[in-house]
């Protein structure tokens, strides 16, 4: 007799594997993901050290893990590889561009150079027909129309242009962000005891737009909040999302699933 607990199958969209790479853990954090039924993981770039480790371990387990390729925004000032990540980004176990995007946050005087960097980033992702993985903080605005540009560029996928990922921003800015096409990601902040207003917005996004991560090693969700996360816990963010959204666990992963499939272009 099978039943949800046999299968059951969760996705954890954003996953950054450096720390686990450094200590050599990487094996025992895919057998714990499999345990909680978290069959595939994105292992997330970001800078070239973690590009290399994304592809690293995405080669190490091609049936569990995808990678991403690009430059975040901590990258700004430093000289930009373009012909090394143009060749990682083609490789074949590569699924979008990113994690790229603007923060705001603790860095406004360097607007112009983040929004430059985005900008080249998108660039890269319409050239090499890949979806990218959208960071944003405090910098609704320019995100905005830096995606509303990407958008209308030759060689973007009108259905999957890419996914704003652990998003925490308002309802409104969600709603203009899904009429560009793209999807809404969210992690373990769901679960916190002051997450109310995240997840009202998270009740208001269409299913088949909607994904869940953990943005692993941080933001572990309740009730492991304090300690390092895992793409394990992403267990956790699903039932957190089903419960808000009325709808069975088993009903949301395979939503979900059937998403992150189709944004990443990872089938069967």
């Amino acid at each position: 007799m099978t039943n949800a607990a046999t299968t059951l199958r969760l996705m954890d969209t954003h996953a950054h594997f450096d720390a686990f790479v450094e200590e050599g853990s990487v094996a025992e954090i895919v057998r714990r993901a499999r345990e909680a039924h978290v069959l595939r993981a994105i292992a997330i770039g970001g800078t070239p050290d973690a590009n290399t480790r994304a592809l690293q371990v995405a080669a190490a387990f091609p049936d569990v893990l995808r990678a991403t390729i690009g430059l975040d925004r901590d990258e700004i000032g430093k000289p930009v590889d373009v012909v090394l990540l143009q060749q990682q980004m083609r490789h074949t176990q590569v699924v979008a561009v990113g994690e790229t995007g603007l923060d705001y946050h603790y860095g406004p005087a360097t607007r112009s150079e983040q929004c430059a960097l985005f900008s080249q980033m998108l660039e890269l992702a319409a050239e090499t027909r890949l979806p990218v993985v959208v960071h944003t903080r405090e910098a609704d605005d320019d995100t905005f129309a830096l995606l509303r540009e990407y958008v209308n560029r030759p060689g973007v996928d009108a259905a999957r242009p890419g996914v704003l990922h652990c998003f925490t921003g308002t309802e409104v800015f969600a709603h203009r962000l899904l009429d560009l096409g793209f999807f809404i990601s969210f992690s373990g902040i769901v679960t916190f005891k002051n997450g109310e207003p995240l997840r009202a917005v998270a009740r208001t996004i269409p299913a088949d737009r909607l994904l869940f991560e953990t943005d692993a090693p941080y933001l572990a969700p309740a009730p492991n909040r304090g300690k390092r996360n895992e793409p394990a816990w992403v267990a956790h963010v699903a039932a957190a999302l089903a419960t808000e959204r009325g709808v069975p666990l088993q009903e949301m992963a395979e939503q979900v699933w059937e998403n992150a499939s189709r944004l990443f272009a990872w089938r069967e």
